[in-house]
């Protein structure tokens, strides 16, 4: 199965899961609780209250070598959004891409999703943990706080 056919199947609309699709092709589906879209919704709020440029993206879907990966929240500059804006998964990922973990994530699924983020493109990636601490990396090693928005804070209040 490919991501656009995921995207146009009617037994897969309105599901309250996270869809991905790994190398093969297959769904993976993991539930969200309510402080996860918590999370997202607070990011996308100071990412805009932050920048005047580019957009936030929720639940972003990116074509990796591993299959569609879907960011929780991303963020991309004008000029990336006109390479992406009507693609069915993003073929370069925008600058920033965000995960929110929940219980079901592995340390190991984190370094793999971060990865596959930067050779798409991310400039940055972050991880927001369960308690609402952002970690904030780049290509090369985790940074103490984020280059791209610098007056982000290190945690977000539920």
């Amino acid at each position: 199965m490919n991501w656009l056919e995921v995207c146009e199947h009617p037994d897969l609309q309105d599901l309250p899961f996270k869809i991905e699709l790994d190398e093969t092709g297959k769904i993976i589906m993991s539930p969200t609780k309510v402080y996860h879209s918590v999370y997202q919704g607070e990011i996308i709020r100071l990412l805009f209250s932050l920048s005047k440029t580019g957009k936030a993206l929720a639940e972003c879907a990116i074509a990796t070598r591993l299959g569609t990966k879907v960011a929780d929240v991303a963020w991309a500059s004008s000029e990336r959004l006109k390479t992406i804006w009507s693609e069915v998964e993003c073929s370069v990922a925008p600058e920033l891409c965000v995960e929110v973990l929940s219980s079901t994530n592995t340390e190991a699924e984190m370094r793999t999703k971060r990865q596959l983020y930067f050779e798409k493109g991310a400039r940055e990636v972050w991880i927001c943990n369960t308690d609402g601490r952002l970690t904030f990396f780049n290509s090369e090693n985790e940074l103490p706080r984020s280059m791209l928005f610098p007056d982000f804070p290190e945690r977000i209040a539920p």
